[in-house]
């Protein structure tokens, strides 16, 4: 517990005057490729935007949940959460994820099935204190995927994925440190988890926000082994704006229609906006999949000083 609170300690000692470097991933070589995505990034993007939007949904009742989840996912009832459990700050949900195109097939067999772990409500210390600086969730966690699994409606060969935002990335991370054919995709993932960082490491993807708030614990506390992502999506955003799911999560939903149909029908149904990074007006319209620029997408790669929400 004492390793855990020092690095919270240290982190509000840290100055909040911050300069974010640049974008990484879409910079000058992909300035000519759609939307100014490398291409890398776009299939990673297509490969991980159910899964952004399933831990988005993850946090029932919020108000910013997707209306429409698109074609490819549907939610499925999950367990009871134990009073006790819920107490102490757990939540999850259940999706099936169809493949792509399949959504006209009364029929359709999923091609994995997604747990989706609820990440860390900022309206007490609950989570904090059983998902942070104790283990109780990973307890919870590892509990409630036994019994999910367990249940006489999913007993077939259909492959369970892992997912969270935040807290809920730790407990994806958790699961797949335990069940090595589980693979797992965190977003803006904590770096406060138990196991072996690098058990499993190969099946697990990562999408972090660049100067979003956790990045600063990960000082203290080595992130878990993963293919990582960093992005810009929202330079002029403060670190605790650029924590949250939804903006990170509507931004790979947009890299990932330059490619998929689906995607782009998820970003006209939920009426996305274009990343704050990526050129053009902030009203723009998504162009469409295999959109070809005929100029170059510079993006704004820094954040603007007129945000005073990190600055002093």
């Amino acid at each position: 517990m004492i390793k855990r609170v020092l690095p919270l300690f240290a982190f509000l000692t840290l100055s909040a005057c911050v300069t974010y470097p640049d974008i990484s991933q879409s910079r000058s070589p992909c300035r000519m490729e759609a939307g100014g995505w490398c291409g890398f990034v776009r299939d990673a993007a297509v490969d991980a935007y159910p899964y952004a939007i399933a831990a988005t949904n993850a946090y029932t009742g919020d108000d910013d949940l997707y209306a429409d989840i698109g074609p490819n996912l549907a939610a499925l009832e999950r367990l009871e959460i134990a009073e006790e459990d819920v107490g102490k700050g757990f939540g999850y949900e259940i999706f099936a994820q169809f493949a792509p195109g399949s959504q006209a097939d009364a029929e359709r067999k999923p091609i994995a099935r997604i747990l989706a772990f609820r990440g860390t409500d900022f309206d007490g210390f609950t989570d904090i204190f059983y998902g942070t600086l104790r283990n109780d969730q990973i307890r919870i966690a590892l509990k409630y995927f036994d019994l999910e699994r367990a249940r006489s409606d999913f007993a077939d060969d259909t492959p369970w994925v892992v997912t969270g935002h935040s807290l809920g990335g730790a407990l994806a991370t958790e699961v797949s440190i335990t069940y090595p054919e589980v693979r797992a995709y965190m977003f803006n993932t904590s770096p406060f988890y138990a196991g072996d960082a690098m058990t499993n490491d190969v099946r697990r993807i990562v999408f972090n926000e660049r100067g979003e708030v956790l990045r600063r614990f990960a000082r203290f506390d080595a992130d878990p082994a993963a293919d990582v992502f960093t992005l810009n999506c929202g330079p002029e955003n403060g670190s605790f704006t650029k924590h949250k799911i939804r903006p990170l999560a509507d931004c790979l939903i947009w890299i990932a229609a330059y490619a998929d149909e689906e995607a782009g029908a998820v970003v006209a149904a939920n009426g996305v906006m274009r990343p704050m990074v990526e050129c053009g007006e902030a009203d723009k319209p998504h162009p469409g999949a295999d959109y070809r620029p005929a100029e170059p997408c510079v993006h704004q790669a820094r954040r603007d000083d007129r945000d005073s929400e990190d600055s002093n």
